[in-house]
């Protein structure tokens, strides 16, 4: 398959940066350059804010059952396409084939959600203090919106923030990772295709820094969503506070995993293997600190490190891969430091810990058992094929140690008892708590992070609130 270049969506239309200025992409299975994506120069955002304040003043005034439509013939477009958008997906990320077509599927599922959620954007009717009064409580678009997405995901994290935009009435640019940009082109194109008018959705690609300023502190954008680092999230908060812009945050997490005497071992080791090297790691929800009860830690290290030695690593388009290569080159470095930092701190290297293959950024899956709190990958989130391990002797001791860092995203719990699953839920500092199973990022379930891990949400009726205006009207009745 011919991977393809990428354009600028600025107006409806694709086309080249005004400076002719382009970046290269490269396959992360070979290290080798596959394509170019256009690079934007301040002219061109300038052009695409001005696309996105009249895109505006459209979408906001069409009713909000042809805005569903529209949203859903795109869905219906993406279902067309999951095949060949997938082969992208993979060329330009790594993941697997069968986990491309899997965030296709969650991007259709988002979409079909969020448009009929747009129908039930409700306001109300207030009962007056005098009878002559009508109150009333309305609901607006916020305005213009400036979203700033991930590689990890490219698909899958774009459309939440799309998504939430469009079912509101609101205009967006999407300032895109410059590692994978074909694929969230092609989600684009199908809304394109569904008929969305000009200037509703945009799509960047260029300097992050520079993007990011010039399109936040920009009096056209009225709210910034951004999913990433903690350290980038903060200084992005802190400018849209400068300029009283709203600003949705999911940012980094260092998700705690504790694993009680009482529960299924077998059960807990596969969930947690497949969890752990899904999108190699790269995954903000991916559980990475597991604390083991004594009673239990011996016979669950044995089967989860069997679980994570027997996956087929490989390039994501090769039939029985489970897990590819790391997105870039900066990945397989931390990783390879962060493991070399954990064996010096005392840690037990059980399986995993190198680099394989001379060409592409392939990393084994890892499992480091006894790790100190002192080592940086029980401190600094790992986004990597890299499982450390601890065990704990009584379940405060574990949820105090989930509590210590200052993430907050997701946290996982095995166990069969009532007592701990009610201890868990209530006592751990997260935004999401998983029991006895995996992620499951349903669109109708709230997605977020407390404390460094960001505010506000991107899944659930929750995630449009920030994309909404409540406007006070009291009419005095003639």
């Amino acid at each position: 398959m011919n991977y393809p270049d990428t354009k600028l969506l600025i107006n409806g239309q694709w086309r080249e940066s005004s400076s002719g200025k382009k970046i290269d992409v490269l396959n992360p299975a070979s290290g080798l350059v596959i394509g170019q994506v256009e690079y934007a120069s301040i002219s061109d955002l300038d052009e695409a804010l001005l696309a996105a304040e009249q895109g505006f003043h459209i979408w906001r005034n069409t009713p909000a059952i042809e805005r569903s439509n529209i949203l859903r013939k795109a869905a219906k477009l993406l279902l067309e396409r999951v095949d060949a958008i997938a082969m992208i997906l993979t060329l330009e990320q790594g993941k697997p084939l069968s986990e491309a077509k899997a965030e296709l599927a969650a991007t259709i599922g988002i979409i079909e959600w969020m448009a009929d959620e747009g129908l039930r954007v409700y306001g109300r009717v207030v009962p007056a203090r005098n009878l002559k009064l009508t109150q009333m409580v309305i609901k607006e678009p916020v305005g213009p919106i400036a979203a700033f997405t991930p590689w990890n995901f490219p698909i899958n994290q774009i459309v939440r923030k799309l998504m939430a935009a469009l079912t509101t009435g609101c205009s967006i640019i999407v300032k895109a990772p410059e590692e994978t940009p074909a694929s969230p082109a092609a989600l684009m194109q199908a809304f394109l295709d569904a008929g969305i008018p000009n200037g509703v959705i945009g799509l960047v690609y260029g300097d992050p820094a520079e993007i990011s300023k010039y399109l936040i502190s920009h009096p056209i954008i009225r709210k910034i969503t951004f999913t990433g680092s903690t350290v980038v999230g903060k200084q992005l908060a802190a400018l849209a506070g400068l300029h009283m812009k709203r600003a949705t945050m999911e940012l980094g997490g260092h998700a705690p995993v504790i694993i009680c005497n009482d529960a299924d071992i077998a059960n807990a080791a596969k969930v947690l293997s497949g969890a752990k090297l899904r999108n190699a790691g790269q995954v903000c929800i991916s559980p990475t600190r597991f604390l083991v009860q004594e009673g239990i830690a011996q016979e669950f290290i044995r089967t989860f490190t069997n679980h994570m030695e027997s996956t087929v690593v490989g390039q994501g388009l090769q039939e029985g891969v489970q897990m590819g290569p790391l997105a870039n080159i900066r990945r397989l470095e931390a990783m390879k430091a962060l493991t070399k930092d954990a064996l010096e701190h005392g840690a037990e290297l059980m399986t995993g810990g190198e680099q394989i293959a001379s060409e592409g950024h392939f990393f084994s899956p890892t499992v480091l058992n006894n790790v100190s709190l002192a080592a940086k990958i029980f401190n600094e989130e790992p986004f990597g094929p890299i499982a450390g391990i601890k065990t704990f002797s009584s379940l405060d001791d574990a949820i105090e140690e989930a509590n210590r860092l200052p993430f907050g995203l997701a946290s996982y719990a095995f166990t069969s008892s009532l007592k701990n699953t009610h201890e868990l839920i209530n006592r751990l500092s997260v935004g999401m708590v998983w029991v006895n199973q995996s992620a499951i990022a349903s669109p109708e379930m709230p997605f977020g992070g407390v404390k460094d891990s960001g505010y506000g949400s991107e899944g659930g009726p929750e995630a449009l609130e920030a994309y909404l205006v409540s406007k006070a009207v009291s009419i005095m009745n003639a």
